[in-house]
């Protein structure tokens, strides 16, 4: 079955490595209230500050929309056996069609390209008088017929942003969703509220709409669940749980008193799902979407799940097969639209 990407489908077979959720070109600093200890400044990234702006971000920060350096970026993912990867990155966080496209075509690695709307601060002006099905014809639009000029089109529902408590605008923004997910087949990605009981509260209302939750996928489990039983408390809804922050090995955590797991920590979770049979339910990323997560600013690149964290993996009891499982077949058959 197809992958749905920016220049068009593709051979799911051909998708190779995935990593279902990252922002190659996003503006997550522009539009969000201040939170937590998310710093004012906007300085330039040097030596001397890139730890504090790691640390705690800026609107600077959070500017990725340089095409010259996601060709960088990618061009090292690529290297390192990427194939494909998801700009999970919905309306309102500064989605780019067009930028995307060139990105693709100068480094040949496939990009998925998301649809819908980030959580409230992010919705766009006007975007609470929408009815339910106009949102959703928005997004089954992007889908089928594609965005702007060029049409390309959407390969992904999501990420679909709730805070918490829930918004009423987020709330008819992720019932939306889920029609247009019904409609088309495509996946459905969600974006948490910061709080250990938002995976199954937003999970909770996708039920009330629909059984099928198998091409559902709760992002942030490793921001948001922080015990292997509320891991598989949500696993017995049926959804993706992604563990989409690798890299972050900060356990400061600047937008909420959250205790942050490193690697390893994320490692020993997935390796105690997989053993309970849970293999098929797991995704793997990093969540790229800060100026110093990118290899030019000092951070840690798209490739760094492939460069550190698969070698990780394999030193701590996965096999092979068991890799590709996670990193190749699970994003793969989640992203795969039926004709």
């Amino acid at each position: 079955m197809p992958v749905r990407t920016v220049r068009g489908d593709i051979d799911g077979a051909a998708a190779g490595h995935i990593q279902p959720h990252e922002h190659v070109l996003s503006r997550i600093g522009h539009a969000a209230r201040q939170q937590g200890s998310a710093l004012t400044t906007d300085h330039p990234i040097t030596l001397e500050n890139v730890y504090e702006i790691r640390r705690h971000h800026s609107r600077l920060d959070g500017t990725v929309d340089d095409v010259t350096d996601a060709v960088d970026e990618l061009t090292w993912y690529r290297d390192a056996g990427g194939t494909t990867i998801v700009d999970a990155t919905s309306i309102g966080l500064g989605r780019d069609p067009d930028g995307l496209v060139e990105v693709s075509e100068r480094t040949g690695v496939h990009v998925v390209m998301g649809s819908g709307w980030y959580h409230r601060d992010y919705h766009p002006s006007g975007l609470e008088r929408r009815s339910r099905s106009e949102l959703a014809e928005e997004i089954v639009g992007d889908l089928t017929t594609g965005v702007g000029p060029g049409a390309m089109k959407a390969g992904l529902i999501g990420e679909i942003g709730l805070g918490w408590p829930v918004d009423p605008v987020e709330d008819r923004v992720l019932r939306a969703a889920v029609d247009a997910h019904l409609a088309t087949g495509a996946a459905l990605m969600i974006h948490p509220g910061r709080a250990p009981r938002a995976p199954l509260d937003a999970m909770r209302r996708v039920q009330e709409e629909t059984s099928s939750t198998a091409k559902v996928v709760m992002s942030h489990v490793d921001r948001t669940l922080f015990t292997l039983d509320e891991m598989l408390e949500l696993a017995d809804t049926g959804c993706y749980l992604e563990f989409d922050l690798f890299g972050q090995e900060s356990s400061y955590y600047p937008y909420a008193d959250i205790d942050m797991p490193s690697d390893a920590t994320r490692v020993r979770y997935i390796r105690a799902l997989c053993d309970r049979g849970l293999q098929d339910r797991v995704l793997l990323s990093q969540d790229i979407c800060f100026r110093t997560h990118l290899r030019r600013y000092g951070g840690e690149g798209y490739d760094h799940l492939l460069r550190n964290v698969v070698p990780l993996m394999l030193r701590r009891g996965f096999d092979p097969d068991d890799v590709r499982r996670l990193t190749i077949d699970n994003p793969r058959e989640m992203l795969e639209i039926a004709p």
